[in-house]
C-alpha cells in the first residue's frame, strides 16, 4: 500500500528517519508519545534503536507500532540529502 515502509532508522531526539514504498521520505518525533502506555519502554535509548520494520508498519520488539495514519500525518518531509546515514 502506498504508506507501506520501506526503511526505518532511528535518530537523536527519539525521532526515526522513514522511508515509504512510494519513495515519501520523511523523520517522525515519538517524544509526544514517550509518556503513553506501552510507548514508555521506548525511553531506553538502547530498545529505542531496535525500531524496525514489520509487514509495512514501524515496530519495536515488544510489539509497539505506529498506525499508518498517525505516521502520515506527523511524518516532516526531508530533502534526500538529510536522508543519508550518519
Amino acid at each position: 500500500m502506498y504508506w507501506d515502509v520501506k526503511e526505518v532508522r532511528p535518530m537523536d531526539n527519539y525521532q526515526i528517519f522513514v522511508e515509504l514504498e512510494d519513495g515519501r521520505k520523511g523523520v517522525f518525533d515519538l517524544k509526544p508519545y514517550l509518556n503513553h502506555g506501552i510507548f514508555k519502554e521506548l525511553k531506553d535509548k538502547a530498545y529505542f534503536s531496535q525500531v524496525g520494520v514489520f509487514l509495512g508498519a514501524v515496530t519495536w520488539p515488544h510489539e509497539q507500532d505506529i498506525a499508518p495514519e498517525t505516521l502520515l500525518a506527523g511524518l516532516k518531509p526531508v530533502k534526500d540529502s538529510l536522508a543519508e546515514p550518519h
